[in-house]
């Protein structure tokens, strides 16, 4: 197991560039996302780690541990240490490290769960981070179920999101769109609601304003489908097939499962830039002509060496999942799955 040191005046905030909730933080690398949570969705984490639910572990983020975010100030700065495991140790200890998060700055290539709001918690999670690899990721998260409340749940709380859900797309088709961000380049800048850092950014209103009959526009703007796009349409239908590949896996693996997830999400991340996603593509081919590929072992500690990256898909968000056996699969969550799959569908087929 190998020790990773966080220093806490280094480390920083991510922005919330689908619909995270505030204090996610990142090491400069930007290589993990440091999540608070709650004590439930770690414990949760911890029983992905064997071959219980090996199928189900390829679609979640590696856990790698986790953190005490102390609010107490540290003057002498201390070093941190969390325990960051290899893949075959996930989860199998925890170093506490407690120390003050001050204000930083931000990490572009960030992604933050989409529970919404802050959690008031001194514990975090420590994930990777799964838009690291791509130059300009383009982001959406896609809150899954039509029900997304917990057994816990009081009330208020189920009312309040009953009613949310009646009011959006959660209801009628399991899934809502919770937020998205799009690289539309420098050039965009300013016009279009592209801000200055040349992304465009669409919150959680955007998706409450949608309906079952206009969600799909929802896709279509994340995947800027519209002819003239800065990528041709021909990458571009590649990546949505290999997104419906993985969306279909997923689905074989949950219903192999007896589970509840509810207010989990789908993360999609695909590589904005035109040329860099053409880079990764044409790679990705070679590789396959020369029987070889960049994500052996023993190029694990060689970033020169690792295949540029094209998507991936992602389910997060377990602060209200649990195993659930004797009680079939979790349909709440695979009718917001096959929602998706049909839309994804439909985009290919136009």
């Amino acid at each position: 197991m190998a020790q990773k040191s966080f220093r806490k005046s280094q480390l920083i905030a991510f922005d919330n560039v689908a619909a995270g909730h505030d204090g996610v933080l990142s090491d400069p690398s930007g290589a993990v996302v440091i999540k608070p949570c709650c004590q439930a969705e770690v414990d949760f984490y911890h029983t992905t780690t064997g071959d219980e639910h090996a199928a189900f572990a390829t679609f979640i983020p590696t856990f790698m541990g986790t953190l005490e975010l102390n609010s107490e100030p540290d003057p002498a700065d201390a070093v941190a240490r969390t325990a960051i495991m290899n893949p075959t140790e996930a989860g199998q200890s925890i170093t506490e490290s407690p120390h003050a998060i001050p204000k930083a700055p931000v990490v572009e290539k960030a992604w933050a769960p989409s529970n919404g709001g802050k959690i008031e918690t001194d514990l975090a999670i420590v994930l990777e981070n799964i838009a690291a690899p791509f130059k300009k990721p383009n982001i959406l998260d896609v809150k899954l179920g039509a029900r997304l409340w917990d057994d816990n749940a009081p009330p208020a709380k189920r009312t309040k999101l009953d009613k949310v859900a009646e009011e959006t797309t959660s209801k009628s088709l399991g899934f809502r769109i919770a937020g998205m961000r799009t690289w539309h380049g420098a050039a965009a800048a300013g016009t279009n609601g592209v801000s200055q850092d040349g992304y465009r950014l669409y919150d959680k209103h955007y998706g409450r304003t949608l309906t079952a009959e206009t969600v799909r526009q929802g896709f279509e703007d994340y995947f800027m489908l519209e002819r003239g796009g800065a990528i041709p349409r021909g990458p571009l239908r590649r990546v949505v097939k290999r997104f419906l590949e993985d969306l279909t896996d997923l689905k074989s693996a949950l219903e192999n499962e007896e589970s509840r997830m509810y207010s989990a999400s789908l993360l999609f991340v695909y590589e904005g830039d035109a040329d860099a996603l053409k880079d990764a593509l044409a790679r990705e081919k070679e590789e396959r002509t020369n029987g070889t590929s960049g994500e052996g072992p023993h190029e694990e500690d060689d970033e020169e060496d690792q295949a540029p990256a094209v998507q991936g898909l992602k389910l997060i968000d377990f602060a209200h999942a649990e195993w659930t056996p004797g009680q079939g699969p979790d349909e709440n969550l695979l009718h917001g799955l096959r929602s998706t799959i049909n839309i994804l569908e439909g985009l290919l087929e136009s």
